[in-house]
């Protein structure tokens, strides 16, 4: 069980999402929304406050009349709700409710605490609002696709209830479930804010901390099938340069190597003073898709860890407008929704994992390419040469996918379109960085599910499953539960599926 309390750290967040931990709302910020909600409702009586007396972007010019306020909340909601595309998946909703609750939470938003129980019921019920990828430029925060889960909680709209997608009402019905009722500024609270795109990222940190982690594994494999040198992962080598992430995953590599029985020392072999002939047989170095493993991914831990580190700032943050501060008895008004921050982080986070995916996919032609590695047929054809194709056929579809991802990962944080009337002349479009940076994941982990199956053939065709580490073992041993070895052609794209669900689910 978490508490909503004064900060949600990251981990606490994660285990909501990923773990289905029950949460729980403390007092203290029970208390904290009364006190803006009561404070906003005395101090809006005689002012000009956005949104809650006037219109909305450029039609804030205009004043609305009391018995109108209400109803102007509603107006807003349904309006913009408007999302096309494909839905957002029900893990990145439950995140980006979550994120917004927490913000919500702060007292900065004058919101009624019927909206805080609410939300701690969809996610503790796991009743997933239908909010599509498309809509949300990010300036006014995640606009569109907010003005979704808004939907949802004055009772109309679509959810996902038990892998249905179904109305929200009946759904209401079954859980015996109220729809709040607005009562200043509810609308645009919950829809001028940064909370999806967050979600999103929140999402997407953690499954590419999964490839970070496959990827060195599976980095680790191919180093020990080609008998490498080990000094290329030595403390020594990388502590000459001074970058954390480099460091670390040397580290990681030496740790999950310690046991191999294949990974070679170069005063063993070619420091003896024995070799004297004019071509050496041994490689004097491997390929830099072996021994730069440190170099390429240790940018990759970096940026991963300082995404997360700004996710967890932006959802401890309040990401709306305008702010509620009952502490100095005023309304301040400004743009704390814009998504500059994650869209930026978002564009960080897919250049490393395409980075990352292009790193396997050099590895994987380095196995496939018997000239290269001179121990292995072409295409780890264990059948008949001529007769059989190997991985032939699964190369093409790990090559086309990381040239998708390369080119997925030219920035969005760069391409504002002013809209709105000009009102938002310059935007973040955040929450399209965070979608495409999750389908950049999701190439990345089907390369390396074809890698992997490849890495598995090729221990298999040098019998050399009982001296590779017992990290490798247990990869081995893992893929080879879902495909045994095979000589003879088959078809490929169920096996590549149920390996890829085994590095998302693992």
């Amino acid at each position: 069980m978490n508490t909503i309390k004064e900060y949600l750290t990251l981990s606490e967040f994660e285990s909501v999402i990923f773990d289905n931990s029950k949460i729980e709302i403390s007092e203290a910020v029970l208390r904290r929304v009364k006190r803006s909600f009561n404070f906003l409702k005395e101090f809006s009586g005689n002012k000009v406050i956005y949104g809650v007396n006037t219109g909305f972007g450029p039609m804030a010019q205009y004043r609305i009349k009391d018995e109108g306020r209400i109803q102007l909340q509603y107006n807003l909601i349904r309006s913009h709700s408007s999302g096309t595309g494909k839905p957002i998946e029900p893990q990145a909703v439950k995140a980006a409710i979550l994120a917004r609750l927490n913000t919500l939470g702060l007292g900065y938003s004058g919101v009624h605490p019927s909206l805080i129980h609410l939300m701690k019921e969809l996610i503790n019920r796991d009743i997933t609002p239908l909010i599509f990828e498309h809509g949300g430029v990010g300036a006014s925060g995640d606009l569109v696709q907010l003005a979704h889960l808004a939907l949802v909680l004055i009772g109309e709209g679509e959810v996902f209830y038990k892998g249905e997608r179904r109305p929200t009402k009946e759904v209401y019905a079954i859980e015996g479930l109220e729809p709040i009722n607005v009562e200043i500024r509810e609308g645009l609270a919950l829809m001028n804010g940064t909370s999806v795109m967050t979600g999103i990222g929140v999402v997407n940190v953690h499954k590419a901390n999964k490839l970070l982690d496959w990827s060195l594994k599976i980095s680790c494999a191919i180093n020990e099938i080609v008998k490498a040198y080990d000094d290329h992962l030595s403390f020594e080598l990388n502590h000459t340069k001074l970058h954390k992430g480099q460091q670390e995953v040397a580290e990681r590599m030496r740790n999950n190597l310690s046991d191999s029985q294949l990974i070679r020392k170069r005063e063993e072999h070619l420091y003896t003073g024995e070799n004297n002939e004019e071509i050496f047989r041994e490689k004097v170095q491997e390929y830099y898709s072996l021994r730069c493993v440190p170099q390429i991914l240790g940018p990759v831990q970096e940026t991963i860890d300082s995404v997360a580190a700004i996710l967890e700032k932006e959802f401890n943050s309040a990401n709306d407008n305008p702010i509620i501060d009952v502490a100095n008895r005023h309304v301040f008004h400004g743009g704390n929704f814009h998504g500059d921050y994650i869209s930026l982080e978002m564009d960080k986070l897919k250049i490393v994992i395409t980075k990352l995916t292009m790193l396997a996919e050099r590895q994987l032609n380095y196995l496939l390419n018997a000239k290269i590695n001179e121990i292995l047929p072409p295409f780890v054809n264990l059948g008949t040469l001529g007769f059989n194709f190997g991985m032939q056929g699964v190369q093409f579809t790990a090559t086309s996918t990381t040239a998708e991802s390369q080119m997925l990962s030219n920035p969005m944080y760069v391409h504002s379109i002013p809209n709105n009337n000009d009102n938002q002349d310059i935007v973040s479009m955040g929450t399209n960085s965070a979608v495409i940076a999750s389908k950049v994941i999701e190439n990345a982990f089907e390369v390396l599910a074809i890698e992997l199956i490849t890495i598995v053939q090729a221990i298999d065709f040098l019998e050399q499953k009982d001296q590779v580490s017992s990290v490798t073992r247990k990869m081995y041993d893992d893929v080879r539960a879902i495909i045994p070895m095979f000589k003879e052609d088959q078809v490929m794209y169920p096996f590549v599926q149920k390996v890829k669900d085994h590095l998302i689910n693992n």
